[in-house]
């Protein structure tokens, strides 16, 4: 995910993002949507997995997301078509998700040809539920990958049985879903180099179309939640440096190809074809090929981005539920893009999604000079060209072969942020150079 969360803050709420719905109505831009269930709620008594009955809570989860949706629909006017879906937060117990997905229907005009992805627990999710899934329309499966817990026995040094996740893709396969992504962490205090190199070519082997690999102790918004428990208990960083170059060497030796933010896609998926021919974009929820929508997000923790505002929903179940039945938005914090943040963000969205930049564009664009607005950092750039990485001109900037694997710290260099948010997730083993322009 396009990680901007270090700058939200409270000075924004519920007023700047009716602004911004009203911004959108007026606009008319497409929309991309996403909805968040809570894992803590997600599986019902009528499911013979749950330990404990949550129907209940669940109904009045859904109850006060409806309501939401009402909230936000009725000022972003009726009928607005939507190009992208995501569903976050595990596998929904189907007649929630059927009924979910009734209301936001009422609401809105969904695209048969968009992205509408979902995210499964890999323990919760069976052939009959990946078909019932993709009756509901969606057309891309992300699947979250367990890891040993520490009571496993670590002398067997070997992943767990990988028949499970073998199972879902071939569901995937048969019902005809788009694309299967992987979402891979690494770094818990009992994982080793070893046991994850094995972990990683058990994966490869399953052929997956995507793979979302990620630090356990930077890891991506969706799952911060689950794993705060579990915070410090990491291993070493020169583990974590292993491996981040563990997953480079294997998915790169394995036809995989790098787009960024810890993302390796196969050469012929969606995403990849929109990089090679220009039509890549991020947003909140990470990359897209709709970069013209507006993004809405619904339920706890749920992000709002529209044009340069971005807004976030509470992520405390009962604030939650006492805004909405209030008659309030469950907002309590965001950010605005200034104008330093608007040419920052946009210097590195092209960098990472199109590998390359347009400097006349940008100066025209802002009415700046490039070389004197980025004077701090235009020797380190000139080291990256010296050193390969990169090609530099006073009218262009590109992302070379050697350089692929570095786009993200590369990027962060125009974009100044704390230590622990700018270190790349697979940064490879540095030459005396690029150490010194990237500490860690």
């Amino acid at each position: 995910m396009f990680d901007l969360f270090h700058k939200f803050h409270g000075g924004v709420g519920s007023l700047d993002l009716l602004r911004g719905l009203r911004n959108s109505r007026q606009k008319r831009r497409p929309l991309s949507l996403s909805v968040h269930l809570p894992s803590r709620l997600r599986l019902a008594s009528c499911s013979p997995l749950a330990s404990v009955c949550r129907c209940a809570e669940i109904d009045v989860y859904l109850q006060h997301l409806t309501y939401e949706m009402g909230l936000v629909g009725c000022h972003l006017g009726a009928g607005r078509r939507v190009e992208q879906f995501y569903l976050t937060g595990g596998t929904p117990v189907i007649v929630h998700l059927q009924r979910l997905m009734e209301e936001l229907h009422k609401r809105f005009d969904f695209c048969e040809s968009g992205d509408h992805s979902i995210e499964v627990d890999l323990h919760h999710t069976d052939w009959s539920t990946m078909g019932l899934i993709r009756d509901q329309g969606f057309s891309h499966v992300s699947i979250g990958v367990p890891d040993m817990g520490p009571d496993a026995d670590l002398s067997v040094d070997c992943y767990q049985n990988p028949a499970p996740i073998h199972s879902l893709i071939d569901a995937a396969r048969t019902f005809g879903f788009r694309s299967v992504n992987i979402d891979l962490g690494y770094g818990h205090a009992w994982q080793t180099p070893h046991s994850f190199a094995a972990k990683l070519a058990t994966l490869i082997e399953l052929e997956p179309d995507r793979l979302h690999v990620f630090d356990y102790a930077r890891a991506p918004w969706r799952y911060r939640l689950a794993h705060t428990p579990g915070a410090g208990a990491f291993c070493s960083q020169a583990d974590k440096d292993a491996m981040g170059r563990i997953c480079c060497e294997q998915l790169i030796a394995a036809g995989y190809h790098y787009i960024g933010q810890g993302q390796f896609v196969r050469t012929d998926d969606d995403l990849a074809v929109a990089q090679e021919h220009g039509r890549l974009h991020r947003n909140c929820q990470g990359f897209t090929r709709h970069g013209c929508c507006d993004h809405v997000g619904f339920g706890l923790s749920a992000v709002t981005q529209i044009e340069h505002l971005y807004v976030q929903n509470t992520d405390d179940l009962s604030h939650y539920r006492q805004a909405l039945d209030a008659g309030q938005l469950p907002i309590y914090r965001g950010w605005r893009c200034e104008t330093q943040d608007l040419v920052r963000a946009s210097v590195t969205e092209q960098l990472s999604c199109d590998l390359e930049l347009d400097i006349p564009a940008i100066e025209a664009r802002f009415g700046l000079v490039f070389r004197e607005h980025f004077a701090s950092i235009w020797p380190q750039l000139e080291a990256l060209h010296a050193k390969g990485s990169i090609d530099l001109s006073s009218r262009f900037i590109g992302i070379l072969p050697a350089g692929r694997l570095d786009v993200d710290a590369i990027c962060d260099l125009f974009d100044p942020r704390p230590d622990a948010a700018r270190r790349a997730p697979f940064e490879p083993i540095p030459d005396q150079t690029f150490e010194k322009l990237n500490p860690s």
